[in-house]
């Protein structure tokens, strides 16, 4: 029997849910009645979910209640929707860091296949998900995977995100499981830190909004100057905080073949001080969503039997 299985990679980060094409806040709060306005609300078992918005509280785990469901719910949809599908066979590819992979993997696979088969609306569209696949590769490895064959023989990715930053040795294509570093100092971190500073100079925060436009583009938008200031110099200061775990960890920045990805990538180029020709930068926020697809892809032309493909 021949049929087309779709693959939709997610990238689930503590700030950000990123697809290929789409980039939401991770936020997901239940509506107690009907919506006036449907735009961004998942309905799924006779409960209504506006996704986006205020970013939830981290936690130690994605899976210790619906919300991650939910959120993925409505990262399919939108992805679906791009592609002008309603009904679709899925291959769902997500990642973990390398670190916790064996440890994490099986429970992100059942949480997220708990449904074969899901009916639900977004945008008061209604979509049927017949979920063929849950895979699960390694985050930052996915950041370059569709790049590997243009990177050094040996370098090392740093993928700072929203809620932690993986160090990954990579040689010949294989990461280097024993060296692999995860540490809780990613962005989130980094605006807490920017934040109690304009408490203490100012008496007031300033939107996590605004914090991320800055890193993002390195200018002020709105931003008074004298909170651009504590920003720029916090910023500078994650970016040294960085280098220094690096060395802290034998790598010598002058030579050592380093790609930045994630959404620090950015902070690095426009704040760090380190330059040369040793550091590359992969500034698309979506590039672990894009290298899940593109894992997931290989998986699916490797195993064709198991998807009954002809």
């Amino acid at each position: 029997m021949n049929k087309h299985i779709e693959v939709i990679g997610v990238d689930h980060g503590w700030s950000g849910i990123k697809t290929v094409s789409q980039v939401f806040t991770t936020g997901v709060k239940e509506i107690t009645t009907e919506p006036a306005f449907f735009n961004n609300v998942v309905e799924y078992n006779g409960s209504y979910y506006k996704v986006g918005g205020k970013r939830l509280e981290v936690r130690d785990l994605k899976v210790e209640n619906d919300n991650f469901y939910l959120l993925t719910l409505a990262a399919a949809a939108k992805e679906l929707n791009r592609r002008g599908m309603r009904n679709a066979d899925i291959l769902l590819s997500v990642g973990l860091p390398l670190t916790r992979f064996g440890a994490e993997k099986q429970d992100f696979i059942e949480y997220r296949s708990r449904n074969k088969e899901v009916t639900f609306r977004f945008d008061k569209e209604q979509y049927r998900i017949n979920l063929a696949r849950v895979s699960v590769f390694p985050q930052c490895y996915a950041a370059v995977a569709d790049r590997m064959k243009n990177l050094p023989k040996r370098v090392v990715v740093v993928d700072i995100g929203s809620w932690t930053i993986d160090i990954m040795p990579i040689e010949d294509s294989a990461p280097n499981e024993a060296e692999c570093i995860t540490l809780r100092e990613g962005l989130i971190k980094c605006m807490g830190t920017i934040n109690d500073e304009c408490i203490r100079q100012h008496g007031r925060e300033i939107s996590e909004e605004d914090i991320q436009e800055v890193m993002r583009t390195g200018k002020a938008g709105k931003l008074p100057q004298k909170y651009m200031a504590i920003v720029e110099e916090c910023l500078k200061g994650y970016a040294e905080k960085v280098y220094n775990i690096l060395l802290e960890h034998g790598y010598n920045l002058d030579i050592t073949e380093i790609v930045f990805v994630g959404g620090g990538a950015t902070v690095m180029k426009l704040f760090g001080s380190h330059e040369g020709s040793n550091i590359q930068y992969i500034e698309d926020v979506k590039a672990n969503a894009k290298g899940y697809e593109f894992l997931g892809r290989l998986y699916i032309s490797t195993h064709k039997r198991e998807f009954g493909l002809g």
